[in-house]
């Protein structure tokens, strides 16, 4: 099978979970990167097998003429960045927080549009083995017709220490917004997934890390357009007992007119139908890459959509509302009040 021929853009770090995972892709190759710094280009090529760097997006571009680019870049680059790349008629997979703000996301989204392009939004979190099995039971009624509530509660525990974040991303210190624009846009994509449409929010946002500038819990009240209802109880300061906090990120319990469905931090899922006894959920899970390697999951996901013509989950289109919902969150913090969406 012939394999797509990508580019990237960015060799920070989550960058790494990119490059790895293209690596082992059955339908993407990464012919080469460039990066702002040409030392951190040349060392992250090397750790994944990547033959060419470039100090310049432009020239890279020209000389490669990939398939499609993989901007793995902070959010105030993605307008420039988003903008250059369409100028040559290629299509972009763009990292999140997705262009910084909701209009400068709808700004890039309707530039491709305009040029007919493809622009997908790298959301990962969808991906993680346990909500594809989540959202399985979900389809196929095992948790009923009618869906109750979804919780899920947060606790990473990498927040707490007064050097927060300075071994892996010391950029989240001075981040006026941080839980709900970096981390808790994962879960306004994944209870979307899971539970459809959301109506309206309320939402409670708070600072425990005096050391920070953003809010490092969440509490975020959800009302879905089916009837449910669901709940984000996160913060980063606090612990929990995982041997690995950032494997699943917390616990889930998913609940309906038929039963139950319970995410233990290490990816184990339990079914409890109404009026039987519980059973272990026996599906597959992996450790390697990030978080179940979702990241693979999603990118061959996104490849198998531009190779087919079809339409991926997290189209830029249709990832606004992800946005527009995390703004709405902000409003509801800020005025003290639900906000109908």
């Amino acid at each position: 099978m012939e394999k797509l021929k990508g580019v990237g853009i960015g060799a920070g770090y989550f960058s790494q979970f990119h490059y790895d995972a293209w690596q082992r892709s059955k339908t993407a190759y990464i012919a080469a990167l460039c990066d702002v710094s040409p030392g951190n280009a040349q060392k992250t090529a090397s750790a994944h097998g990547i033959e060419k760097t470039y100090a310049s997006v432009r020239e890279m571009l020209e000389e490669e003429r990939p398939d499609f680019v993989d901007i793995i870049t902070p959010p105030e680059t993605h307008l420039e960045l988003c903008s250059l790349v369409a100028n040559y008629g290629i299509p972009v997979i763009c990292q999140k927080p997705f262009g910084g703000n909701l209009d400068t996301a709808k700004e890039i989204v309707h530039l491709f549009n305009e040029k007919n392009l493809r622009l997908i939004v790298h959301e990962n979190f969808r991906f993680q083995p346990w909500f594809r099995e989540i959202k399985s039971h979900i389809d196929k009624g095992l948790l009923g017709n009618r869906l109750h509530t979804l919780n899920f509660r947060l606790r990473t525990g990498d927040g707490w220490q007064d050097d927060a974040y300075m071994n892996r991303q010391p950029y989240f210190r001075t981040m006026e917004k941080l839980f709900v624009y970096e981390t808790g846009v994962h879960y306004i994509d994944t209870f979307r997934y899971l539970a459809g449409e959301v109506k309206k929010v309320y939402a409670k946002l708070g600072r425990l890390n005096k050391n920070i500038k953003g809010e490092d819990l969440a509490w975020v009240h959800f009302e879905f357009s089916n009837g449910a209802l669901g709940l984000m109880d996160a913060n980063r300061y606090n612990e929990n007992t995982a041997e690995n906090p950032r494997y699943t990120f917390g616990e889930m319990l998913v609940e309906g007119n038929r039963g139950s469905i319970w995410l233990n931090t290490d990816g184990s899922l339990v079914h409890k139908p109404l009026g039987q006894p519980e059973a272990v959920v026996n599906y597959k899970r992996g450790k390697k890459g990030f978080a179940g390697d979702c990241v693979y999951a999603a990118q061959e996901h996104y490849t198998d959509c531009l190779l087919h013509n079809k339409t991926a989950e997290s189209e830029g289109s249709l990832y606004i509302r992800n946005l527009e919902i995390q703004k709405a969150i902000y409003t509801s913090n800020a005025e003290g009040i639900p906000v109908l969406l």
